[in-house]
């Protein structure tokens, strides 16, 4: 039985030919990662330190002379942990997208395009990630279990 035609077709539709075209292609695809990544990492920054300067904030405002009480004083806690939570999950989505497309950028058959050793490098924005995770998760702690 002989193959299909389109079945030939779509086996070499996405063949990768090492050119300087697709080198730099590669390089632009890997960079693009990369710049996601850091926005990802500036967006869980801003969403973590606005919840928790959201609570540190109105918990002293509470505490100043001439300030009537609250109608709802627990608001601003549980809208700090919602940006806090946000943040973080935000940021473990961002990595795990991150990791998932370097795998593929790393597969077989992009080897020849990529020009460069058998492993993909990491470069200090996923350590950044990373920390920015353990901040948030403490700042997480900080805020949820602070007694009122």
């Amino acid at each position: 039985m002989a193959d299909n035609p389109r079945d030939q077709d779509n086996r070499n539709r996405f063949e990768v030919k090492p050119t300087v075209e697709t080198h730099f292609s590669w390089l632009r695809t890997r960079m693009s990662t990369e710049r996601t990544l850091m926005s990802w990492i500036r967006t869980a920054t801003a969403l973590i330190g606005f919840g928790f300067t959201i609570v540190q904030f109105f918990e002293r405002f509470k505490n100043m002379a001439g300030v009537a009480p609250a109608v709802h004083p627990e608001a601003p806690r549980y809208l700090g942990l919602a940006l806090i939570g946000a943040g973080v999950l935000g940021l473990i989505i961002a990595l795990w997208e991150y990791r998932g497309l370097l795998r593929y950028l790393w597969r077989e058959e992009f080897k020849p395009v990529a020009g460069v050793g058998d492993a993909p490098g990491h470069t200090p924005v996923v350590a950044v990630g990373f920390i920015l995770i353990l901040i948030g998760i403490f700042a997480f702690g900080a805020v949820l279990f602070r007694l009122p």
